[in-house]
């Protein structure tokens, strides 16, 4: 069976089939079907139910395009695995509203729908964690959406926090005053917020007071009113700090919290204060819990497989540590 795409533009078609046709080359494997193209036309050539699901990635990375979105290796496989769990009808709404624009003129949309939900549940409530592995984006598009706030004047200030849990290295042992010991665990906030302000508006706001970068310790014994909070790597806090942290929030405020429940660097004998909000606060009204998982990852495609086998190898763990049964039999005699 084959069937034909017509497309309008050129520049899109060359951005859809990637440097080198890799795009084309990712929809081919995926589905074994062949697609060449010639001139503004797309063939595609196969079974005929994989090549109806060729033609549906092949589209929504048209509409993606179209919508000004980049489309590299991460959206595509991402729109194959869609369309293969038959999502595809969902993935129109994928990569259409626009959180903010980065100094560098990027626009930062969500790119699966875990993160779209995400973004959605920050919108909606006051409190929002947002939990799932490295590379989902639950911290750079909190910021984003502290910076959209901020600048429609929602808040009056954005206040980015971590805990400063030491692995490997003293901070007593770290060169510098006590600023210049806890910037390097603070550094990912800056970055982040560096490239949606930019570094001299960054700085600007700094001295202003409207940001704020620091650890979690300097939160104690404040209220924080009109401001947009973040907790990042939550799951470094101590139960007493969670409760602390969250405890600061004011009047027309928001908090987000962010953290990877698999990568507690705490000591064995302390409980994960993220863990235990988990349970303490799963049913509070004002407060959701979202998600992200490996699906949703959106660096680099080998971040996404090398969070897949620790997961694996953590289940196989504990099943391996799950304590055996012994059953007691009776015998009569």
């Amino acid at each position: 069976m084959e069937r034909h795409i017509e497309v309008e533009k050129m520049d899109t078609l060359i951005t859809v089939f990637g440097s080198f046709d890799e795009n084309v080359k990712l929809i081919e494997k995926s589905f074994d079907v062949a697609i060449i193209n010639r001139g503004s036309e797309i063939k595609i050539g196969g079974e005929p139910e994989n090549v109806d699901k060729a033609i549906k990635v092949i589209q929504n990375l048209i509409g993606l395009v179209n919508d000004g979105n980049a489309v590299g290796e991460q959206e595509v496989r991402y729109v194959i695995g869609q369309v293969s769990e038959g999502n595809d009808e969902e993935l129109e709404d994928l990569g259409k509203d626009c959180v903010c624009i980065t100094s560098r003129g990027v626009p930062i949309k969500a790119k699966t729908f875990g993160q779209k939900k995400y973004i959605e549940m920050i919108e909606k409530n006051p409190i929002v964690f947002g939990i799932g592995p490295a590379g989902t984006g639950k911290t750079y598009l909190a910021v984003a959406m502290a910076v959209k706030a901020f600048k429609n004047r929602e808040v009056s200030k954005i206040i980015l926090t971590r805990p400063a849990v030491e692995a490997g290295e003293k901070l007593g042992f770290l060169p510098g005053d006590m600023q210049d010991k806890v910037d390097p665990y603070l550094r990912p906030l800056y970055d982040a917020l560096g490239d949606m302000l930019g570094g001299e508006a960054f700085h600007k706001n700094v001295e202003r007071g409207q940001i704020e970068v620091a650890p979690l310790a300097y939160m104690r014994g404040r209220t924080l009113d009109s401001a947009f909070i973040i907790l990042d790597e939550a799951q470094n806090t101590t139960r007493e700090q969670m409760k602390m942290f969250l405890t600061r929030m004011g009047f027309s405020s928001k908090i987000v919290v962010t953290g990877d429940i698999t990568q507690v660097d705490l000591p064995r004998d302390k409980q994960s204060g993220l863990k235990d909000a988990e349970s303490v606060l799963k049913n509070v009204e004002g407060i959701e819990f979202m998600y992200l998982s490996e699906k949703d990852v959106v660096r680099h495609p080998l971040v996404q497989r090398i969070v897949k086998a620790y997961e694996k190898k953590d289940i196989q763990r504990e099943k391996e540590n799950k304590p055996k049964r012994y059953q007691v039999r009776r015998y009569e005699g």
